[in-house]
């Protein structure tokens, strides 16, 4: 697939861009030798697995959006769009790829549209490469923490006083659920991808409504594995929301009944699902960046 034309893109300081890589990605990943050889191959990957399947899912939806939704195909990204911003958006161009997304947030783009119709997508497609051995871990992690970075400049998010403070994750498993498996991959990607993650493997409802009290997290995850933990899980929700010590904690949720039904996350109470552990982690920053607003209070 050829390069797509390209609007004229706004100038971005390249310091501040710099300066971001300590959130949003482990020093361990932006310290690597061969960083930069990576962002090659994964651009390459992209490049022929993931934006022929961008544009094929963009194909598939927009047409049958119902007149209501007018407006918002109008501002949806083009697949020019989507080929562009995918082309770069794992490159070694950095402020490329932030000044196109830019392009497209003055072009009227909602944070709801890129989310769905590029960033997310390309955060699942990363880990199904990965589940079917097609690129390794760190490479995964390279194009996560760049999909999430996009994501805050484009809500300005970044900009958050004491953002390496803010930027805390409480990962759980449901109170009664054995299946911890979950609970470990995300919390593996989240730390990889620059954020604090204090993970808590067992306890009761009551203990991680205490847990959520006692320290300040921007979101919430919880892993469920049957539908046997769904009233658990809901309860677990609301009493955590109740005592969180942030009252605009985001809350996540995954597992195969998500996976099966996303409407299910709503049901239980949560904010959003993810459908897989790479997913996951653009998910938490887009919770966050919803909830800036309310960090004043918090």
């Amino acid at each position: 697939m050829g390069r797509a034309t390209r609007l004229a893109l706004p100038r971005v300081d390249r310091a501040s861009l710099d300066r971001l890589e300590a959130h949003f990605v482990s020093p361990e990943i932006y310290r690597r030798d061969d960083l930069s050889a990576r962002q090659v191959k994964l651009a390459r990957l992209i490049s022929e697995n993931v934006i022929p399947q961008l544009l094929r899912i963009h194909s598939e939806v927009l047409p049958d959006a119902p007149p209501a939704e007018a407006l918002v195909e109008a501002l949806a990204p083009s697949n020019a769009d989507i080929a562009s911003l995918a082309d770069i958006i794992l490159g070694n161009d950095l402020e490329a790829a932030v000044a196109y997304v830019m392009v497209l947030r003055e072009r009227g783009l909602s944070t709801e549209t890129l989310f769905i119709s590029v960033l997310e997508p390309t955060a699942r497609l990363l880990g199904e490469m990965w589940d079917a051995d097609r690129c390794d871990f760190v490479d995964v992690t390279i194009g996560v923490s760049r999909l999430q970075k996009l994501l805050a400049i484009f809500n300005n998010s970044h900009t958050v006083p004491a953002l390496d403070v803010r930027r805390h994750v409480l990962m759980a498993m449901t109170p009664g659920d054995q299946h911890y498996f979950g609970v470990t991959m995300v919390e593996r990607f989240l730390l990889a991808a620059g954020w604090k993650v204090q993970a808590e493997l067992s306890g009761t409802a009551d203990d991680l409504a205490e847990v959520a009290r006692c320290n300040w997290f921007a979101v919430a995850g919880f892993t469920m594995g049957s539908e046997q933990m769904i009233d658990s899980l809901k309860a677990t929700i609301d009493l955590v929301r109740q005592e969180s010590r942030n009252p605009t904690i985001g809350i996540m949720v995954g597992g195969p009944l998500f996976t099966a039904n996303p409407a299910l996350a709503l049901e239980v109470g949560a904010d959003a699902t993810a459908p897989n552990a790479p997913g996951a982690v653009l998910v938490a920053q887009k919770l966050f960046d919803l909830a800036v607003p309310g960090f004043a209070q918090a």
